[in-house]
């Protein structure tokens, strides 16, 4: 895969699609990665089958990208700016983004910093949350750096140490991203972003948060409720990927 330095890490990404097309920046979830996250669950073949320029990075921390283990290199801003710095590295001057989760508040952050750069927003799986956080998430870094998985007994825990052993991923690392990369936005901010935005979450995720609420605070938002998907489930949903494709359409 190709990688580029940004704040003195190497970060991997695809650029795949149709290259005349428009672009879109896909932004994975925690714990996840560009493959798990956009290629598996058929993102990269929809979009790209529909005359995108299908973009997505490796998070710092995740996938093939580089893994400091300090808990300060996680912070949103940070993973923000790695996403600009794609852009700017593969000369995209503006493009649609997508984040998930983690990669939805790291999209809003986005748009703060460089909101020249971005055409419209999708925010999967993350709704209030991320002005009021998305419940207890701090046993997950104790569950990460545990000596063995058979001592976690947390099951959201367990299900993300689970995950990160089966991956081969850098636990350390993850424990860093996942205490420092939940900053929370304020209301005033999220009101700032003002290009079109779909909050798109699961009827039965219970991380998330209300998708109206955070919508009611943006002034171009819309919201599509994933029908029987759990925050894991969501991500392929085709209903999920036929309203972000009539979204991405409607904001040509």
């Amino acid at each position: 895969m190709p990688s580029f330095i940004h704040d003195n890490l190497s970060l991997t990404y695809f650029d795949e699609g149709e290259p005349a097309g428009d672009p879109i920046l896909l932004i994975h979830g925690f714990a996840s990665n560009k493959e798990v996250n956009w290629v598996n669950p058929g993102w990269l073949k929809t979009l790209g089958d529909a005359g995108y320029r299908v973009i997505a990075i490796d998070n710092r921390g995740h996938g093939e990208s580089d893994k400091p283990h300090g808990t300060e290199a996680y912070v949103p801003e940070r993973m923000a700016d790695d996403a600009i710095a794609l852009l700017r590295h593969l000369e995209v001057p503006r493009a649609h983004v997508m984040g998930y989760s983690m990669g939805a508040r790291i999209s809003a952050f986005m748009a703060l910093a460089a909101p020249e750069m971005v055409r419209s927003l999708v925010f999967g799986g993350l709704g209030m949350g991320m002005v009021e956080g998305v419940g207890s998430w701090e046993g997950i870094a104790e569950g990460l750096l545990a000596d063995s998985i058979d001592t976690v007994s947390d099951p959201r825990a367990r299900a993300f140490r689970l995950f990160a052993d089966q991956t081969g991923s850098d636990r350390i690392a993850l424990a860093a991203c996942i205490r420092s990369s939940r900053r929370k936005l304020t209301a005033e901010q999220v009101r700032k972003i003002e290009v079109p935005a779909m909050i798109a979450v699961g009827t039965k995720d219970d991380i998330a948060g209300s998708p109206h609420e955070l919508a009611a605070l943006l002034p171009r938002a819309q919201v599509v409720e994933i029908p029987g998907r759990d925050h894991m489930l969501a991500v392929g949903d085709r209903v999920f990927k036929q309203a972000v494709l009539e979204f991405l359409a409607s904001n040509h």
